[in-house]
C-alpha cells in the first residue's frame, strides 16, 4: 500500500494530527507488527532562514523564491522516484499559492507540479471547519500552543480557508473536503481511507497524465 496524500487547511483545522494518524492507519498504509520509518513531510518547515519560525516553502520571500521552487523539483522527484511507497504531506502548493497572494506577491503557477504528481497517484484532503466553529478550537489550542497570538485574529484563518477553497476548485488532483469540527481525528482518518479507496488510490499504477 502507498497512498500518496497532501493535506491542506488553515490553522486550526486538525490538518498535522490527522497526518500523523493517517501514517500509521492500517487501512491507509497497512498493518504494522513493529513501528519503521514512514515518510511525513511538511510545507511549513522553516528551513530556509538561520532563525526560529523563519521562512519556508509558504512564505518564501524574493531571497528564498529561487530555494523554494527548487525544494518542490526536488520533493516531486523523489516523489517520482520512490512512487511505490507511502507519502503523507502537511500542507503543500496549495498553501504556498494562498500564503504568497497574502504577502502581496505573485503567486506560482504549479499547473506543472500536479502534471507529475497526478500520474504516481497523489491527492489533495482539505480540511475545513464552519467558520462559527473556529473560537471553539481556538480555546482548544491554546491550552498547548507556544505561540498562542497567532491565534489572535480569526478573520485570518477565516479568509485562508476561502481562499484555499478557491485553489481546490482549480486543482486536477482529486480532491476532498473534509469538515473536521465536532469530530475526532480517528474518525476523520477512517473518511479519507474511505476516500482513497473508492478512488483506487492506496496502490500505485500507472494513471493517465
Amino acid at each position: 500500500m502507498c497512498p500518496k496524500v497532501i493535506l491542506e487547511g488553515t490553522r486550526l483545522t486538525k490538518k498535522t494530527d490527522l497526518a500523523f494518524a493517517l501514517n500509521e492507519h492500517p487501512r491507509v498504509v497497512g498493518p504494522r507488527k513493529y513501528r519503521y520509518h514512514s515518510p511525513l513531510i511538511s510545507g511549513e518547515w522553516s528551513g530556509f532562514t538561520n532563525r526560529a519560525w523563519g521562512r519556508s516553502l509558504l512564505d518564501y520571500g524574493d531571497a528564498e523564491e529561487a530555494a523554494a521552487l527548487e525544494a518542490y523539483r526536488t520533493w516531486v522527484r523523489m516523489f517520482e522516484l520512490q512512487r511505490y511507497y507511502s507519502w503523507i504531506v502537511d500542507r503543500f502548493h496549495f498553501s504556498t499559492q494562498v500564503t504568497q497572494a497574502r504577502l502581496g506577491r505573485q503567486a506560482h503557477d504549479f499547473a506543472w507540479l500536479e502534471e507529475r504528481l497526478r500520474p504516481i497517484g497523489f491527492a489533495v484532503v482539505l480540511c475545513t471547519r464552519a467558520d462559527s466553529t473556529f473560537p471553539a478550537a481556538r480555546e482548544d489550542r491554546l491550552k498547548i500552543s507556544g505561540n498562542p497570538t497567532q491565534y489572535d485574529d480569526l478573520d485570518v484563518f477565516v479568509n485562508e480557508q476561502s481562499d484555499l477553497r478557491e485553489v481546490a476548485s482549480r486543482s486536477r488532483l482529486p480532491v476532498l473536503e473534509l469538515d473536521v469540527a465536532g469530530r475526532g481525528v480517528d474518525r476523520l482518518a477512517d473518511e479519507v481511507a474511505d476516500f482513497l479507496q473508492e478512488h483506487d488510490l492506496l496502490r500505485s499504477t500507472d494513471r493517465p497524465d
